[in-house]
């Protein structure tokens, strides 16, 4: 029991360290950016658009290579059910959330299509070097459409977001304090993930279950964690606009920048593809193409994520995770 504690102790500790430390590489990186005269487009598009989603990458390049691919995909696959069902259902029992955001289409529809890409990868049970440097090309692609949709930033909330790195809050002035928020962010991310991953390794062998399933819950609901906060804090205060349109696009970081980082790391460190668990054919990749689909709908159809919506959502992630747990029940 003490074991299996220290291990929970393990992974909390490993979430708030990763999360503190992506915030402050974010915030250092970008002080150094403006500092030197780099473009707040090219900031944003970058810096700010990577950065954010690094404790994923961080978290799934170290599963990999430390032998634990299946927590790596996991989290990805958790990760983006967790963003629909849960960071977008909660949110909505206390405010509608708009749907009708503008480019929320188009970022939409190339979720969905990853969503696609990824489980047609993962049908032969692996994601190969090929296939991780294939989702790296694409993330690519999606940064430099960014780039280009930025032209009207204006009119979309989640692009002026993103590229508005003037206001950005919490930047280090001082250029000594520049250097330690970058040193610190650092440190501070690979440690965190090694904590979550030797955690989640031991708590998998604690309770008799495989790496992927803690994956899909406990590091997938702590690396979803900002995006809950986020959208939380958005929904009381009635300035919901850009919570869909931050869900999409963590979900596409997750597959593109993280699934390739992950196929990438898994050859260069053990020599062969990352391995899928086969439940998730089973099971959890049709989840997670379920919830796409139907935010996809629902954005479509302009129809806002309201109060009956967010309960069947919240309650699909409820019923998600219990039937996880029924499927892969633990050893005690």
């Amino acid at each position: 029991m003490t074991d299996t504690l220290l291990a929970f102790g393990f992974v909390a500790i490993g979430i708030i360290v990763l999360l503190y430390g992506g915030d402050l590489l974010v915030r250092g990186a970008t002080a150094l950016a403006r500092r030197v005269g780099i473009p707040a487009l090219i900031v944003g598009l970058t810096i700010v658009a990577f950065g954010t989603s690094a404790p994923e990458m961080v978290v799934s390049a170290a599963a990999a290579i430390e032998g634990a691919p299946g927590l790596a995909l996991g989290n990805i696959v958790g990760s983006n059910i967790a963003n629909i069902l849960l960071v977008l259902g909660v949110p909505a029992l206390l405010a509608p959330l708009a749907t009708q955001v503008s480019g929320v289409r188009t970022n939409a529809t190339i979720a969905l299509m990853l969503t696609g890409v990824f489980i047609w990868m993962g049908w032969d049970g692996v994601l190969t070097f090929n296939e991780g440097l294939g989702l790296a090309a694409a993330i690519i692609v999606y940064i430099v459409y960014l780039a280009f949709a930025s032209r009207r930033a204006g009119d979309d909330p989640v692009l002026a977001e993103l590229t508005d790195v003037d206001h950005m809050d919490g930047l280090p002035k001082a250029p000594a304090m520049v250097g330690v928020f970058l040193l610190a962010g650092l440190v501070l991310l690979p440690l965190g993930a090694h904590l979550i991953v030797t955690g989640a390794v031991d708590i998998a062998t604690s309770f008799g279950v495989s790496e992927a399933v803690v994956g899909l819950t406990i590091v997938a609901i702590g690396t979803s964690l900002p995006e809950l906060a986020t959208a939380l804090v958005a929904a009381m205060r009635k300035q919901v606009e850009m919570a869909i349109g931050n869900v999409i696009g963590s979900n596409i970081f997750n597959i593109a920048a993280v699934g390739g980082i992950t196929g990438i790391s898994a050859q260069l460190a053990t020599g062969g593809p990352a391995p899928f668990d086969p439940t998730f054919m089973q099971f959890d990749f049709w989840i997670m193409s379920a919830a796409m689909v139907l935010i996809t709908i629902l954005i479509f159809a302009r129809r806002p994520v309201g109060r009956l919506i967010g309960t069947v959502f919240a309650l699909g992630y409820v019923g998600y995770l219990a039937t996880l747990v029924a499927l892969n029940p633990p050893t005690l």
